[in-house]
């Protein structure tokens, strides 16, 4: 009975458009009142889900992102990824690639790298003779690698999610419980770079199938090299803004601070590097990021208040135990059922944004995936990888929506060529998915021992 309501007012609740959030809420709160659990208890668990000290990292990697957003750091790591490979046949879809990774790097956000990036990027590329399908493409897929960096405050949405799951690993003998948001954070790094090669060569191979760039009379020219002072002294001037993940990476391994502490420090490093540094931060672009970081901050912790209430009810319901019965009735093989909960994660991501996936997905298929031999670390790199996805596949598609308006492009005009970089993705997901050590290797090396 509780469960049957729970999904259904859930349903209800989405097909009348109201927000994922209060959907969440709404549901929740009738599946109590159905149990006849008293109501204060909803809300008693709402409360002590955002009461957590290790959530003060996500107001300051967003206000960070923004800071850096507004201040001007995205027109010199264009200007340097340029320099370095911009000569080349379809070398300005391959800058835009470097430039979108280094810059993910600093927002820890694929919506704030699209709306970064592509702003500076696509309208550049349409002149220089690139399609507009084409710029939007290259920019909004580049920019997932955002969600895996280390300032990305869904690595510290998926810690959440995960900390209450545990479990014998099949195949190692071990037993995991939660996960470390270090480990996390060193965990996206070679997927990352992967990402970014596979991008690097889907934006060639696109750009000589199709002749880019090309000119308004027709021709084909290249522009000439900058030459290497002047790639030296662009890279120069992008390395301050980002060298705020050298300082978050570099405090953890060193012990100096927690991830929580190394994102306030990446919020003072960064409001010194706009306003004194770089000079391009002012009083109106400040007041701009605080209100845009605390809007965000807002939506996150709100949906991470609602889904505490919702593992409640999980945990009371067993909902995840039914879960693993019912895909373990199709498929007791590790290589079958990986498939089919990418595949899950990746449709739910398609009408459902990121951080509300990764709440509500992550108690569910993590206690499987630990029981067929993922860890809690690799489950996290894959989890972020398919929400990425989402990000960029209709009906919700946010990354691709903002793309298009910036690019003047349909959506329908930019799925006609968009195989090619869902080609690139898809191997990095395999990739991550059948092999361990793409996502553990580096933690493991870090820590001292296996990471899993």
């Amino acid at each position: 009975m509780a469960l049957t309501v729970l999904c259904i007012s859930f349903l209800v609740f989405l097909l009348l458009g109201v927000p994922v959030a209060f959907s969440i809420a709404l549901s929740c709160i009738a599946t109590y009142w159905a149990e006849g659990f008293p109501l204060e208890l909803a809300f008693q668990n709402m409360i002590s889900g955002m009461n957590v000290f290790s959530f003060l990292a996500i107001p300051f990697f967003i206000f960070s992102g923004e800071l850096m957003l507004h201040g001007g750091i995205a027109d010199k790591i264009v200007n340097f990824a340029r320099n370095m490979i911009g000569h080349r046949r379809g070398g300005l879809g391959m800058a835009n690639v470097v430039a979108c990774t280094l810059f993910g790097g600093v927002s820890g956000s694929p919506v704030a790298d699209v709306s970064a990036m592509g702003g500076v990027m696509i309208p550049m590329m349409k002149k220089e003779g690139y399609s507009a399908d084409y710029a939007v493409n290259v920019t909004t897929h580049a920019s997932l690698c955002g969600a895996l960096m280390p300032t990305s405050h869904n690595l510290i949405i998926y810690a959440f999610a995960a900390s209450s799951s545990s479990g014998l690993l099949a195949g190692h003998n071990v037993m995991v419980k939660g996960v470390s948001i270090g480990e996390l954070m060193f965990a996206g790094l070679l997927p990352v770079l992967v990402l970014m090669v596979c991008m690097l060569f889907a934006a060639y191979w696109v750009a000589k199938k199709e002749g880019y760039p090309i000119r308004p009379d027709g021709s084909s020219t290249l522009d000439k090299f900058a030459g290497w002072n002047a790639v030296i002294t662009s890279g120069v001037a992008a390395l301050p803004g980002m060298f705020v993940v050298v300082i978050i990476l570099g405090c953890i391994i060193m012990g100096i601070t927690t991830a929580t502490e190394a994102a306030g420090i990446a919020v003072v490093y960064s409001l010194l590097l706009t306003f004194v540094g770089y000079r391009t931060m002012s009083w109106a672009k400040l007041m701009k990021a605080g209100a845009k970081a605390a809007k965000t901050t807002g939506v996150v912790l709100l949906l991470i208040g609602v889904s505490t209430m919702f593992q409640y009810i999980m945990t009371i319901l067993e909902i995840p135990d039914k879960t693993a019965q019912l895909l373990l009735s199709a498929t007791t093989d590790p290589l079958v059922m990986f498939l089919l909960i990418n595949l899950i994660l990746f449709l739910l991501g398609t009408f459902m944004d990121m951080a509300s996936t990764i709440l509500i997905c992550t108690p569910l298929f993590l206690p499987l995936a630990i029981q067929m031999g993922m860890g809690p670390v690799q489950f996290g790199i894959v989890m972020l990888l398919n929400c990425a996805l989402g990000l960029n596949t209709p009906p919700v598609g946010t990354t691709q929506f903002v793309g298009c308006a910036i690019g003047d492009v349909s959506v329908e005009q930019v799925m006609k060529s968009i195989l090619p970089f869902y080609g690139a993705l898809f191997v990095v997901m395999v990739v991550v998915t059948y092999f361990p050590a793409f996502s553990t290797w580096i933690p493991s090396l870090i820590k001292g021992s296996p990471v899993y």
